[in-house]
């Protein structure tokens, strides 16, 4: 058994979810489907053009939490559109 390890990984990053092209109607509809913790998000970042302090601030969560939510919330609405 070998002793030594490589320790070095690396992992590849996520290409960043775009939903460029989505009509405001259809954006509004798809973040009014998700869940309250992603929508309140999506609804501050996506529709309200908020900045993340603010809505970090108003919904009193980290902004990378909010990071994490509006990525969930992005994957998701680009998967019911078939993105």
């Amino acid at each position: 058994m070998s002793t030594k390890y490589d320790l070095d990984l690396a992992f590849g990053e996520e290409p960043e979810i775009t939903l460029d092209g989505i009509d405001e109607a259809t954006l509004a509809a798809q973040v009014a489907a998700l869940p309250a913790a992603l929508r309140d998000v999506a609804f501050g970042l996506l529709l309200e053009k908020r900045s993340m302090s603010d809505v970090s601030q108003a919904l009193s969560i980290r902004q990378s939490e909010l990071v994490t939510r509006l990525h969930r919330a992005k994957a998701q609405i680009a998967e019911n559109l078939g993105l």
